[in-house]
């Protein structure tokens, strides 16, 4: 069964809004350990998993659905930025 237009869409919008989070980060300096970073990285995915559970549309089973590939897609957006700070740390 695929997913309703509307929660297509709102994917679409998380997927979006997380990558311009991604892209506005400045690594820190002092630099913080690599799983102090994937804790952030997962902490920020489970902010917009828990932003955007009040907005998707239809029954429960097509809710969670949605809201199981905006995490999948998230995860999925996180991983170059978290090669590229492990790149960061190594260069150090």
């Amino acid at each position: 069964m695929a997913l309703l237009q509307a929660n297509k869409d709102l994917i679409s919008k998380g997927m979006k809004e997380f990558n311009a989070l991604l892209n506005q980060q400045v690594f820190p300096n002092p630099s913080i350990p690599e799983e102090a970073m994937v804790t952030i990285v997962d902490d920020w995915v489970n902010f917009y998993i828990n932003y955007y559970r009040k907005q998707v549309m239809g029954e429960q089973q097509e809710q969670e659905r949605a809201l199981q590939e905006l995490r999948q897609e998230l995860n999925i957006l996180s991983a170059p930025f978290l090669a590229k700070y492990r790149a960061f740390l190594k260069s150090l």
